[in-house]
C-alpha cells in the first residue's frame, strides 16, 4: 500500500525485483516513492485492473512485489544492517513490533526483506513476503527507520482486521492514511525535504496525510477512474483519528 521512497542508496548485486510499491505503502524515504514512510507513490503506472475473483489478487500482488522467488534471501549490507539497528533500537519501530506480538502477530527477522525496486518507493508490504525495503531508494538510517514504521503500520492493520482487502479501496485508503499519520511520513522534516512547505503551516501535516495515501491508492488497479480520490475523502475523518496502537499522533 503508500502507505508507506527517496533518493539513491548503493545498488545491490541482484538484478531488480519488481515494484515493492503499494499494495500497501511505500516506505520512507525523503523524495519520492509510493504509499510510504517519506517516499511518495510518484512514478509507476498501476496495472490495468484485473478481473474480481481470489486468482486476481494473487495476480496483483505478484503484479505489485514479483514472484515469491524474486524475494528468497534478499539482501543488502548497508541497509540490512540498517534495518537490524531499527528493530533493536528505534522507539517507533520496537513499539510497532510489541504491538503487532501482543495482537498475536509477532514477526522476526525474516519478515523483513531488502531488495533493488525497480520504481520510485522506499519500501511495501505484502501479507505473502512481509515488509520490503526498496535499497536503492533508502539512503539513511532515518528513512529506513520511518519506511518500517510505515509498513509495519501496515502489517498492524492486517493484524487487527480479519477481513482487511486491498481491493477494497475504502480498506486501503484508510491503511494508507494510518500509515502517513502515524509513522512520521508526514513530519515537518519530511514535508521540508520534499519541497512541501510552502503551503501555510495551519493544516499542513493533514494535507500531507491525504495526498500521500491519495498517491498510493491511485496506483491500486482496483481504484481508477477517480476510485482512490472518493476512497481517501470518505476515510479521511475516521482514519485520521484512528491513531492504534498508539495512543495520540506520535510526534505531534
Amino acid at each position: 500500500m503508500e502507505g508507506p521512497g527517496p533518493s539513491s542508496a548503493p545498488q545491490p548485486a541482484e538484478a531488480p525485483a519488481a515494484a515493492a510499491a503499494a499494495a500497501v505503502g511505500g516506505g520512507g524515504s525523503s523524495s519520492s516513492g509510493s504509499s510510504g514512510s517519506g517516499s511518495a507513490g510518484s512514478s509507476s503506472a498501476a496495472a490495468p485492473a484485473p478481473p474480481p475473483g481470489a486468482a486476481s489478487k494473487l495476480e496483483y500482488l505478484e503484479q505489485k512485489y514479483g514472484g515469491a522467488a524474486s524475494h528468497v534471501a534478499l539482501s543488502h549490507a548497508e541497509v540490512g544492517a540498517m534495518v537490524d539497528k531499527a528493530l533493536a533500537d528505534s522507539p517507533t519501530v520496537t513499539y510497532l513490533l510489541s504491538a503487532l506480538k501482543q495482537g498475536g502477530c509477532g514477526v522476526g527477522r525474516p519478515f523483513f526483506h531488502v531488495t533493488r525496486c525497480a520504481d520510485d518507493v522506499g519500501g511495501g508490504f505484502s501479507t505473502d513476503y512481509g515488509v520490503i525495503l526498496c535499497a536503492n531508494r533508502l539512503n539513511s538510517y532515518a528513512e529506513v527507520e520511518l519506511a518500517l514504521a510505515h509498513e509495519l503500520i501496515h502489517a498492524y492493520d492486517f493484524c487487527r482486521a480479519s477481513n482487511m482487502d486491498l481491493t477494497n479501496c475504502n480498506h486501503h485508503a484508510c491503511t494508507e492514511i494510518r500509515a502517513a499519520n502515524l509513522s512520521g511520513d508526514c513530519s515537518l522534516r519530511q514535508e521540508f525535504l520534499r519541497g512541501n512547505l510552502s503551503e501555510a503551516f495551519v493544516g499542513q501535516h493533514r494535507r500531507c496525510v491525504r495526498r500521500r495515501a491519495l498517491l498510493s491508492v491511485g496506483l491500486n488497479p482496483f481504484c481508477q477512474g477517480g476510485r482512490a480520490e472518493a476512497a481517501v475523502a470518505e476515510m479521511m475523518p475516521r482514519c485520521l483519528k484512528d491513531t492504534d496502537p498508539f495512543p495520540r499522533v506520535p510526534g505531534l
